[in-house]
């Protein structure tokens, strides 16, 4: 390793030189309390920044080891890292000056949910900050002046104030760790209890906007109907009174505009943690929870839809079902199939987002076209099942659509924000109205017996799902968080509404070319596959499926769910 004195005279040899000279620069630099690693530089100052990393040993850093001992603490405390260190690198972008993207420094830019993100790591012996910075030229002359600024005065700033505990508010850091000890403490008494959910008293759940995360500014606050009420004792915060949302099967009913979706959209959200101030804190839902939806024009390959579609009248297996361009329901049942192959025991369902033909035939459709002409099984009919027989439950948001009262387990009724527990009410009017037919045939889970392949010609899916070209030079491109594109193939997951951040995009896309590697000339089912990914994850972290001599700095963690779902589309 170097020290950072031949760092800086390794800058002055290179001054005014040619702008590749910088490559120079790559390696490991001792700045006392810490190590500067450069490591990838940028060929052009108007390419992609360079990639570099700061490491600092536990000892300097002095964070007490209690705050990052466990899982959900220390994500919790890297997420709090990164923030502090995005803060003071937004406050010297720009300072170094040149052209293209000279100056830029960048880092991850953490959103309301708390994720383990690349961008700060708490590993065994050390704490790793990864970053962006262009390296300062004059048109394509190397400014080696300027990137001295960045290296030898900006950064040093941005390390003691954002990494070193001494420099940090111990309170803010008290609290983040406080809070991921309540929420984790609140995900493990769910099962317990027998619920799917729990959201606080208090909870602000609408969002500034449509195009906003944050919390809306004078939001109703989130009362608890007094008959779900229940009350968890948290280890930091004490007694806390919110809706615990009952196992089976729950409706969520009301008026327009009166505050379904947005229920739903926390408890959608409820997945992850939120940090302090976004509203929806303790809000929090069975990690497992999967947003359902139709998702007409979704590939499909080898399903088995035969629970909710079967009996073609072109007399086509559904037991293996596949598709260039499925339909609402088509799409709608197998992404049900796929969620219970991932493990979920949860499915969200909103009206708005789903399949009309899907969900219900009301009795009149029946008796109109008689049931041996319709191949779709409605979800109306297979809920009571889904739970009875197999422990997953639904959590679906109705507004035009009253057959689904004659089935559920819990009624809310949303009325302005607040809700109410109707379900004595519904029950005594469904009592006056006829019970649908909700008795459907043959329930039976399928088997998800599907492998990942290549066609080892063209390194694409060939007929099974098929996964590996083993080409380290695939390119991949995240276009936001709607998907990205490996190589040639576009994978779409616009619809796959539970990805929160565009670094967890990313993250699946390095993910399914580490797949496509782990394949590399054979078949693997998908669930020994996904067992494998994620067992790498949890023992090597998210790095480990860079497969690169640097790690992306902007990588975010997905749940399994989106892991299956990314492979699904592929």
């Amino acid at each position: 390793m170097k020290t950072s004195a031949q760092l800086r005279n390794l800058l002055q040899s290179i001054d005014r030189k040619s702008y590749p000279a910088y490559k120079s620069l790559a390696g490991q630099y001792s700045f006392g309390d810490y190590t500067l690693s450069i490591d990838h530089v940028q060929g052009d100052p108007f390419a992609s920044p360079s990639r570099l990393s700061i490491h600092i040993a536990h000892d300097k850093a002095g964070f007490p080891h209690k705050y990052w001992d466990k899982e959900h603490t220390r994500i919790a405390l890297q997420n709090y890292v990164t923030i502090q260190f995005c803060r003071q690198a937004d406050a010297f972008s720009f300072k170094a000056k040149g052209s293209g993207k000279s100056g830029l420094l960048t880092v991850s830019r953490p959103g309301q949910e708390v994720l383990e993100r690349t961008a700060c790591s708490f590993e065994k012996d050390r704490i790793v900050v990864r970053f962006q910075a262009g390296f300062p030229a004059n048109g394509r002359t190397i400014n080696a002046r300027e990137l001295d600024k960045i290296l030898f005065d900006f950064l040093p700033q941005c390390v003691s104030r954002a990494c070193c505990y001494r420099n940090l508010p111990s309170a803010a850091i008290e609290e983040v760790f406080c809070l991921a000890e309540d929420q984790e403490y609140i995900r493990t008494q769910l099962p317990m209890r027998h619920l799917t959910a729990f959201v606080a008293d208090g909870s602000i759940l609408p969002r500034k906007s449509g195009a906003s995360d944050l919390p809306m500014k004078d939001g109703i606050p989130f009362e608890t109907p007094a008959s779900l009420a229940v009350t968890l004792h948290l280890p930091h915060r004490g007694p806390v009174t919110g809706m615990g949302i009952p196992e089976g099967i729950t409706l969520i009913a009301g008026g327009g505009y009166h505050g379904k979706s947005t229920l739903l959209k926390a408890l959608e959200a409820g997945v992850y943690n939120h940090i302090a101030g976004d509203g929806r804190e303790l809000v929090i839902t069975n990690a497992s929870a999967l947003k359902l939806r139709a998702e007409d024009g979704r590939k499909i390959k080898n399903v088995d839809i035969s629970l909710f579609i079967r009996n073609l009248p072109n007399g086509k297996s559904t037991e293996s079902f596949s598709t260039e361009d499925a339909s609402g329901s088509t799409s709608q049942a197998a992404n049900i199939i796929e969620g219970i192959a991932s493990g979920s025991t949860v499915f969200l369902i909103d009206e708005d987002t789903s399949a009309t033909n899907f969900m219900v035939r009301d009795e009149l459709m029946q008796h109109v076209i008689a049931r041996d002409k319709e191949p779709i099984i409605p979800f109306l009919e297979r809920a009571r099942d889904l739970y009875d027989q197999s422990g997953i439950s639904s959590i679906l948001v109705v507004g035009s659509c009253g057959s689904y009262f004659h089935i559920a387990d819990t009624v809310l009724q949303m009325d302005c924000y607040r809700p109410l527990d109707i379900t004595e009410k519904a029950k005594d009017i469904c009592s006056q109205y006829p019970k649908p037919s909700v008795s459907a045939p043959g329930y039976r889970l399928p088997d998800d017996r599907r492998s990942f392949s290549l066609n080892p010609q063209t390194g694409r899916p060939s007929g099974h799902l098929k996964g590996s070209s083993g080409d380290d030079r695939l390119k991949i491109k995240v276009m936001g968080k709607d998907g990205f594109t490996i190589g040639k193939e576009y994978v779409n997951l616009h619809y796959v509404e539970q990805l929160k951040d565009s670094e967890q995009t990313a993250a699946l896309a390095y993910i399914l070319k580490y797949a496509k590697d782990l394949s590399r000339g054979q078949d693997i089912p998908v669930k020994e596959l996904v067992d494998k990914i994620m067992y790498r994850l949890h023992t090597q972290g998210l790095a480990s499926v860079c497969g690169s001599s640097y790690v992306p700095s902007g990588m975010a963690m997905p749940r399994v769910q989106e892991i299956y779902a990314c492979l699904n589309r592929y």
